[in-house]
This record gives structure tokens, sequence and C-alpha cells, in this order.
């Protein structure tokens, strides 16, 4: 195994010297933080070790119980791991996690996915050691289940490390997992357990290409449909680790940090357990993932002499859009070529109502808005529960018996939100992207993010259906309207869009290759010809071909086509090349995304949201809130039931929008 840590051995280093370093920096009133963060953060665990020894034979003293006395918080927390043995401090955050109130499972599976045989077997020897118990009697105490299995299956540290592939094995375990889970009705577990417990990293690459062509969808995909709860998480855990750990623990890095608060004991323990192993290729992951360097991150996330030990461990800041190391270019590419394979199922929450009449639905909500007050839960109770072409003969129905327009009847009786909401249920989807569109427009100030969603991520169909349903309420074009509202490159993208010609079907390889070259080349262009190449190709080539066409750029460039976008261009343009590309990689996570920001910080972007769950819910909201709650750590209906109490906005707009989103995760 090749190791690409960030701390190494100190040459001519004296153990001896370090441990009188360490007395002095402790003795007397207060600590030298800083000598000993220095010291302890320039050394490599065996050293570590050996200081300890040299101090206790110096001193006579127990250098780790001086540590904890000398500091404090969360610094002497993670220094005080630090001069653990990998084995002693994997077997420590095993035993917090199963012990006391209630059992972290995140930190369970994190461990026991990530760790090789040798890695497993030290920690059983370490865990028996401290605590005198079987490590695996403490687990199989505390978790329950299918979940429960998995780990005792992981805990034997003895997966197939001898890299000999067998080609029939491959198929056959393929095909088994395809029984298993998408073939049948129900899922059979334990093949799950039984092949991703035991088979070979090597062994189980190939597998989930095989599997992919099989079922025309990605392994995680699977796992996500056809498991739940923490044994859901644990198996995706093991199949990420299996693909690639820097990648792992670099969305574990991110998650520990984003948002409000910091995990601190999930940053300490991978910053700790990965720094002599892989810390500079989960840099290059957590580059190639996220728009700043894992550097950066810790440094606005942390403060004080925590912060300065953390930044130590991870070695270095990187270069926005500099080269990939040859791992993550591997990485880069593999993860184009998922995305090309994988068939989605998309997944709406709002699905047709069986057994419904029009003309009772119509006379019900003329029920709910007659005489003083409205009935509103009467009114979101049809509404939100029938799709909307089910919506749209209700409308009719209202008309025809009761000669009345219910748009405009529920335009009177609600108000802000929820009659936003509820009137953008009412429309047809080219109506409500018109109106959208027309919003983003008018007034003072465009919404530039609201025009580039739309346009990315409707089909040519519907961007031909939302063009005349434009003219037919506006009297005016919708290109006309951008035209008007819009400049420069960034209008010529959006009237490029507007048309609804981009080109369909699957990838054409050779001119992917071309198409890959021609954007590679550009970027050593002036920015102008840069971008009009990137129009040229990001507006007009279908979805499909585009997945090969980044793929490729990645093999004639090094760099990631997202990265160069985010480093070599600006504002709206920017935003544009961004999203198309985010839609292209992966829809319902670029829109997971979008809700996320919506809702996040001081104030919600009503429209946004309500755009988003409106225009999704009955084509792939429900695989939304799996990339929400994969990517945020929360579920979707939580994060909006919080979100939505804050600030000025009622019950029955949160109910309502709690309805389309379908349901907890």
């Amino acid at each position: 195994m090749v190791f690409r840590g960030t701390i190494t051995d100190a040459p001519d280093y004296d153990p001896t010297t370090d441990a009188e370093s360490l007395y002095n920096a402790m003795k007397g009133i207060g600590s030298d933080k800083e000598a000993i963060l220095d010291l302890v953060t320039s050394r490599s665990n065996t050293q570590r070790q050996e200081v300890i020894a040299a101090y206790k034979c110096s001193f006579g003293k127990d250098l780790i119980e001086d540590l904890k006395y000398e500091l404090t918080g969360k610094f002497e927390r993670l220094i005080v791991s630090l001069m653990r043995t990998s084995a002693y401090h994997d077997a420590k955050e095993i035993h917090d996690a199963v012990k006391g109130v209630g059992t972290n499972e995140r930190c369970l599976i994190e461990i026991m996915a990530s760790r090789n045989n040798r890695q497993m077997n030290e920690m059983v020897a370490a865990y028996k050691d401290a605590y005198g118990i079987d490590i695996e009697e403490d687990i199989t105490t505390d978790t329950s289940g299918h979940f429960k299995k998995m780990l005792v299956v992981l805990l034997q540290g003895t997966r197939d490390e001898s890299g000999v592939v067998d080609a029939d094995l491959v198929q056959q375990d393929a095909q088994d997992l395809y029984a298993a889970g998408e073939e049948q009705w129900g899922t059979d577990e334990a093949k799950f357990i039984m092949i991703l417990g035991n088979r070979s990293v090597t062994h189980l690459c190939m597998v989930f290409d095989a599997f992919e062509k099989i079922a025309e969808m990605s392994i995680e995909d699977s796992i996500k449909h056809e498991l739940s709860g923490d044994f859901e998480r644990l198996m995706l855990a093991v199949v990420q680790c299996i693909r690639s750990v820097p990648m792992f623990f670099a969305k574990r890095l991110y998650k520990s940090m984003k948002g409000l608060g910091t995990a601190d004991n999930s940053l300490i323990r991978i910053m700790i357990s990965r720094s002599e192993i892989d810390m500079l290729d989960i840099r290059e992951c957590f580059r190639l993932l996220y728009e700043k360097s894992l550097y950066n991150m810790i440094k606005d996330d942390t403060s004080g002499d925590y912060k300065r030990t953390l930044l130590n461990l991870c070695g270095g800041d990187d270069d926005l859009a500099g080269e990939f190391f040859p791992e993550a270019a591997q990485i880069a590419y593999k993860m184009w070529e998922i995305s090309a394979m994988t068939k989605v199922q998309l997944r709406p929450t709002i699905r047709p109502a069986p057994s419904v009449d029009p003309a009772a639905d119509a006379q019900a909500l003329r029920k709910a808005m007659k005489g003083f007050g409205t009935d509103e839960d009467a009114i979101i109770d049809i509404v939100a529960q029938r799709s909307n072409a089910q919506r749209q003969e209700i409308r009719q129905a209202f008309k025809s018996l009761l000669g009345r327009d219910l748009m405009k009847d529920l335009k009177s009786e609600l108000s802000k939100n929820l009659e936003r909401l509820v009137i953008g249920l009412m429309l047809n989807p080219a109506e409500f992207d018109a109106k959208m569109m027309r919003k983003a427009i008018e007034g003072a100030g465009t919404d530039e993010h609201a025009l580039i969603e739309i346009l990315v991520t409707r089909s040519n169909e519907e961007i031909l259906a939302m063009n005349a349903a434009y003219k037919d309420a506006y009297k005016k074009s919708l290109e006309e309207a951008i035209h008007s509202d819009t400049s420069g490159l960034f209008c010529r993208i959006l009237v490029s869009l507007v048309q609804g010609a981009r080109e369909e079907g699957p990838a054409d390889e050779e001119r992917a290759i071309a198409d890959a070259q021609e954007l590679a080349e550009a970027c050593n262009a002036d920015s102008d010809d840069m971008e009009m190449k990137f129009m040229s190709v990001l507006c007009t080539r279908s979805f499909p071909h585009l997945r090969k066409v980044f793929q490729e750029f990645v093999r004639y460039s090094n760099k990631d086509i997202e990265q160069i976008i985010k480093k070599e261009m600006s504002g709206d343009v920017k935003n544009a090349f961004y999203a198309i590309v985010r839609s292209v990689k992966n829809q319902p996570s670029y829109f997971a995304d979008r809700l996320y920001k919506a809702m996040k910080g001081l104030g919600t972007d009503d429209r946004a949201l309500i755009r988003i769950m409106v225009s999704r819910s009955e084509v792939d909201l429900f695989n939304i809130r799996k990339e929400f709650k994969e990517t945020h750590d929360v579920s979707l209906h939580e994060f909006i039931q919080v979100e939505t109490m804050i600030g000025e906005t009622s019950g029955d707009y949160r109910k309502t929008l709690l309805m389309l989103c379908g349901g907890e995760d």
C-alpha cells in the first residue's frame, strides 16, 4: 500500500529531547500550547509512542495524563487522541459510540466500513486489552437487525485481500445482487451482506460495473431503493469505501463542518486517522467535490490552537483549479462513467388519486370558500393530493358546474405564501413555468438563478410548451422578454436554451472526444473565446452526450469541468454553465442543493421553494429527497418543518409543503 499522508516520520529526531520539550512546555503556570501542537503534529504516531516512553523514563510521569491536565476542550481531545496508537484510538471511538445514552451509529458506520483487515484485527485486540470485553459483544448488545449482522461480518476482518478476480464469479455476484433486490418483491438482505462484506475491493468494483449493466442503475441507487435506516447507511458507506476511501472521507469531512455548528468528534477522528494514510488524496477529492479546499474550510470553521493543529494535520492549501493527482483524476473519470451508465428511475411524491370525482372535488372546494372564513384544511387536502391532470379537471368542473373561476376564488380566499403555493399547484406545468419566468424577469431586479434553473432543467417539449403559455398569457414571446431584461453572453446562453432545440439521444463517442478536446484547448484561450466554445457545446448537446464529454475532458485536461467553470468564469455565465454541469451529472442532487440554499440562513426564499416543490412533485421529488438526506444529513421533510417556522409563515403553508414532500426519510 502506498501511503499518501501529510504526517510522516520526522528526520533526525530524539524522543528524549522531545519529552523534555513537552515537559518544559507544561511546567509552571500555564502551558505553551503552540510548542505542544507544533511538536506533536510534526511527529509520526510511531515516534509519538517513543516520546511517551521517553517521558515516563525521564520524568516518571504519564505524558497523556499530563496533557489531559494541562489542556482543555476540543484542543485537549485532539492532542490526546493524536498520542494514542491508531488501534487504541479506533477502539476508544467504538467504545464511546456504544456506551452511554444512545448509540452513535454514524461513528460505527464510518470506522467499520473504512478499515482494512489488519486495522480491524488490531482494533479488536486493542478493545479487549483496554476494556476487558470483546468488541463484538458490546456492538451486538447495542445494535440490532441486519445492521448488527453486517457490523459483525465486517468486524471479523476477513475480507478477501488476495487480489485474485474470478470473472465468472463477478457476473454471478452481480446477478445475485440484482435478483436479491431489483428483480423481486422484497429484498434478500443476507445476499447483500454476504457479497459486500466478504469479496475483495477489486472484485466488488467489477461487480458494481456488471450490476449497472444488468440493472441500468448504480448499486448505490439500488441500495437506496431496497434498504433503509442504519443498514442502508452502512451498506452505502461500504460501497463508497470500495469505490474510493478518500472520496468517502472527503464527504464525511464536509458534512462535519457545513451548516450551523461543527461535528468536532467526527472532524477530529477523521483528521487523526487519515493523516498518515491518505490525507493528500482526501484533500484532492474534497477539492473535486466542493467549492473550496479542505484547508480553507477548516480555517473558516474552527478557531485558535484547535484550528492550528487541524491545519497542521491537513498539511497545506490546494489551488482550486490545479491539476489532479493521478488518483483523483481516476476518481473523477470514474464518477462521470458511473453517471453515464446509470439509468435513474425518477420517482414522484404526488401521483393520481384513485377514484376521484372532479365534480365532487369542485363542490367541496366551493363549500370550503363559501360564507365567513375559509376552510384551508379542506382546500389543501384536495389540491395537494391530486395530480396536476386531476386538478385541471377540477378547474373545468368548477366552471361548468358553478359558473365561477376557481383560480380567482382561491386568490380571493387565500393569502401570502399559501395562496402562491396553491395557485402554483392549480396551474398546468407550462402555465406555471411561464409564470415563474415572468416573475423572474418583471419588477425591480432579475432573478437570474430562477431563469437558469428553469431553462437548464426542462426538456425541449417542456420549454416549447412554456414558450406557448408565455405568449398566450403575456402577449409577447419569452425570447423577447429575455432580450429586454438580460445582456451579453448570459442573454445569448438563455436565448439558446429557450429555443428548446437541445439535441436528444445517446452520446456519440467520437464526437464527444472531439468536443472534450476542443473544450480543453479553449481553456488556454482568452476568456471570451473560452466561454463561446463552452456555450456552443453545453447549450446544444444532449445530456447523455455531455456526460461523455465531461468524462473525456478529465482525460485531456487532467482537470474537472466544474472547477474550471468556477475558477475561470464569473457571474451569471458561470452560474449557468455550472447549473448545466450539475444537472448533467445528477439533476436530483442539483435540485436538492437549490432547496437547501432556498431555506438555509436568515429568511427563506419562498419563491424558489415553491417553484421546486411544485414543479418536481410529479417528476422526481422522491429522488431529490434521497439526495437531500445523503448530502445534508437531515431529511427534506425535517428541514422544511424547521426552516418554515422561522419568520412570517403560516402552518397551512408548511402543511402543504410537507404533503408535497411526501414523507420523512
